[in-house]
């Protein structure tokens, strides 16, 4: 009965989000055009099939998997999709139907991905595999005639009028990486060294792991110019070697790296001042007409904000595509102005719970290996998350990351719908129940029963040698525990 009540529950959440998640197109079209396009409706359709379908494949192969995480990532979608169309009919453009196909694929890929992966713990076996491929990958778009400089930024690589993102699936690889390396290496480097302010900094001879991806992620940011994704690689790891550790002096040299190289990238790189400058002085007119890097993207999007106020335009009634970059980027500004505050609140909720998923999974997992894959991916999404919000609202600088789900752009989408489904998958193994230890009961009955086996071997191999000597009998195996006195007397018979 608890679970049969479990599975109503998990269907009740994914229709509840398909609800949603129709009304709020519905409202959309119908507030801007009057109906609906058998395009949009046909689209439609099929990712919810492709959802529900989903959700079936996880019945089957992980019946024990987090089932919160997929409602909150269809209402993400759907939100984030609604935006997009909306944007669409304002620029005249149709993203919104390639964004579409994109999470068709993103979910197809997902279901292949739970079906083949039985367990996670494969990914282990080619932690140095994984680290060629990311850095492969993360190293692409430099590749003359192979990678495109978009906005400043190397970090596409182009197939005729497409572009792919490789970095957003490097940092896949990497962290199957990261989590191996440091599960093999977590003794050592759990040893701590002298003490400083209360806090155990670690070895010198140990170093060695976080310097090098310190340089790999400075060496991503003066190569490609891409601040984000250099500073989510590096909390990723600091991130996982303290779940690994547990020594706080980690963090404290992770940080002061951190800092160190942020204040080397303001001196030394331009992009990097422009988006220092557009978020300590945006409202400067000098910044604001500065062209490139200045902070006219960050003020409209303010502005968008405010015009939001608490609950928002309505969906089809504000004017997002003022902001540039307004459905990928920019996509949370664009939220805020139609459904308000409130909707940004609860945006942030559904990452909560997600997050929380994850965090949670990462606790009651016993594998070791499990537990830093977890949480690394957890991190990365929390703190890509953190980045993007805190950059829209001025709390840190612009980083260029994009908001998972939610966000126009396929291979962001497709990245991160295989994080979640491997989080899925790794809660499965963390909620499995353990088998149930043997009873009492039984184990006596079982005990009983070999040593009754016992004595009758001993009593049929002793016939046909000697009399069977009753004392030496008690002496030698203590019936009394396992058999009733009368049963005693008629073995002796």
């Amino acid at each position: 009965m608890n679970m049969i009540a479990t599975r109503i529950r998990q269907i009740a959440l994914l229709l509840f989000a398909t609800l949603l998640s129709g009304m709020a197109f519905l409202q959309m079209f119908f507030r801007i055009d009057g109906y609906i396009s058998a395009n949009y409706a046909a689209m439609l359709i099929l990712v919810m099939a492709l959802f529900f379908v989903f959700w079936g494949v996880l019945l089957v192969k992980q019946p024990y998997a987090s089932q919160a995480i997929l409602p909150c990532i269809m209402l993400l979608t759907a939100i984030g999709t609604v935006l997009i169309a909306r944007i669409d009919r304002q620029n005249n453009t149709n993203v919104a139907i390639k964004q579409m196909v994109w999470i068709c694929a993103a979910l197809v890929l997902s279901i292949i991905f739970v079906i083949f992966l039985k367990d996670y713990r494969i990914l282990r076996r080619f932690s140095y595999v994984n680290m060629v491929i990311g850095l492969i990958l993360l190293l692409s778009p430099m590749v003359p005639g192979l990678g495109k400089e978009i906005g400043g930024a190397r970090i596409w690589i182009g197939f005729g009028d497409h572009t792919v993102q490789p970095g957003e699936f490097a940092k896949l690889f990497l962290s199957f990486f990261f989590a191996a390396y440091l599960f093999n290496h977590r003794d050592r480097l759990a040893v701590g060294g002298n003490k400083v302010l209360g806090v155990h900094l670690p070895r010198l001879q140990d170093m060695g792991p976080i310097a090098l991806v310190w340089a790999a992620s400075m060496g991503v940011l003066v190569i490609q110019h891409d601040l984000g994704t250099s500073l989510m690689f590096f909390a990723m790891f600091v991130s996982m070697l303290y779940v690994a550790t547990g020594r706080r002096g980690w963090i404290a040299v992770g940080g002061i790296a951190f800092v160190a190289g942020c204040l080397m990238a303001v001196k030394l790189f331009a992009h990097v001042q422009y988006r220092v400058d557009s978020w300590l002085h945006p409202f400067d007119n000098a910044v604001y007409n500065r062209f490139p890097g200045g902070s006219a993207q960050i003020v409209s999007g303010l502005f968008g904000l405010a015009a939001g106020g608490t609950t928002g335009t309505g969906l089809g009634q504000g004017h997002p595509s003022i902001t540039p970059l307004a459905n990928s980027d920019f996509i949370y500004a664009s939220v805020g102005e139609e459904l308000g505050l409130t909707g940004l609140l609860a945006v942030l909720v559904l990452y909560l719970i997600i997050i929380a998923s994850g965090m949670i999974t990462a606790m009651k997992i016993k594998d070791g290996f499990g537990k830093l894959l977890a949480s690394g991916l957890v991190f990365t999404m929390a703190f890509q998350v953190f980045t993007v919000v805190g950059g829209i609202t001025l709390v840190i600088p612009l980083t260029g990351l994009t908001l998972p789900y939610m966000a126009a752009g396929g291979s962001s989408l497709v990245a991160n719908y295989l994080l979640a489904s491997l989080l899925i998958v790794i809660s499965h193994a963390a909620n499995k129940p353990e088998p149930a230890p043997v009873s009492d009961t039984f184990q006596y009955a079982a005990l009983a029963a070999l040593r009754e086996r016992e004595l009758q071997e001993r009593a049929n191999t002793n016939t046909n040698n000697s009399e069977y000597n009753n004392t030496d009998y008690e002496n030698n195996i203590d019936a009394s525990a396992v058999i009733s006195s009368s049963e005693r007397g008629d073995n002796n018979e």
